[in-house]
């Protein structure tokens, strides 16, 4: 006896083809939200540690991390380099002030975190216990120099870490700034990553087709 053999039908594929898209749809959306929200997590962070500075400065008349009184105005400097103060220089620019300014913010109040002061090169290699770190988990840095690719000159600079994605580097530059990498108050940092890059007139581009994980920023303050 001959068996009859079914298939399906141009509607059940139909189907089928619209969930198999529906999902897909939102898988893509899904990773395009979770990219978006760490974009804006990393703009709010140094927009908020920006903030603080400022605020710091405007009650204390001095730097954080620089402020030559600090353990003795502000409850809880009790320990880090040079006895919790700062040189009053003016500047955070030796490896006792880039350690101390999270400690002098965290202690005033200004930011959250527990950070002991202690000494710190300029080098993004910041221990945990005294840095901050960015959304992807790269220590922080705010220094007096030109970390910047395109920066003429020595500035205060918010390094704003390592092991960002180029994709969202680029997109944080165009949000805040001027979508080029080597110019404006915004631009990648000096430590070598080359591919995250590429340099040209106007300030050049971001090498989105590197796929680079681990690219660095820096905002110029």
């Amino acid at each position: 006896m001959k068996q009859k053999q079914s298939g399906f039908t141009l509607v059940e594929i139909a189907i089928v083809l619209v969930i198999v898209g529906l999902i897909l749809g939102g898988v893509l959306k899904g990773q395009e939200m979770i990219s978006n929200a760490k974009v804006r997590n990393v703009i709010d962070q140094t927009t908020a540690i920006q903030t603080a500075v400022y605020a710091f400065q405007d009650r204390y008349r001095a730097l954080p991390g620089d402020f030559a009184s600090a353990a003795t105005s502000i409850q809880g400097v009790t320990g880090g380099a040079n006895g919790g103060n700062g040189d009053g220089n003016g500047f955070i620019n030796r490896d006792n002030d880039r350690g101390l300014f999270w400690l002098h913010l965290a202690s005033a109040g200004f930011i959250t975190g527990n950070y002991d002061g202690q000494a710190t090169r300029n080098n993004l290699n910041c221990a945990q216990t005294s840095c901050s770190r960015n959304a992807f988990g790269g220590a922080m840095m705010f220094s007096y120099g030109s970390a910047a690719t395109g920066a003429p000159g020595n500035a205060h600079e918010l390094r704003v870490g390592r092991s960002i994605p180029v994709s969202v580097l680029s997109e944080i530059d165009r949000k805040i700034d001027d979508g080029a990498p080597e110019s404006g108050s915004f631009q990648t940092d000096n430590v070598g990553l080359n591919n995250c890059r590429v340099a040209g007139a106007n300030g050049g581009t971001y090498n989105i087709a590197s796929g680079s994980q681990d690219c660095a920023g820096v905002r110029i303050m």
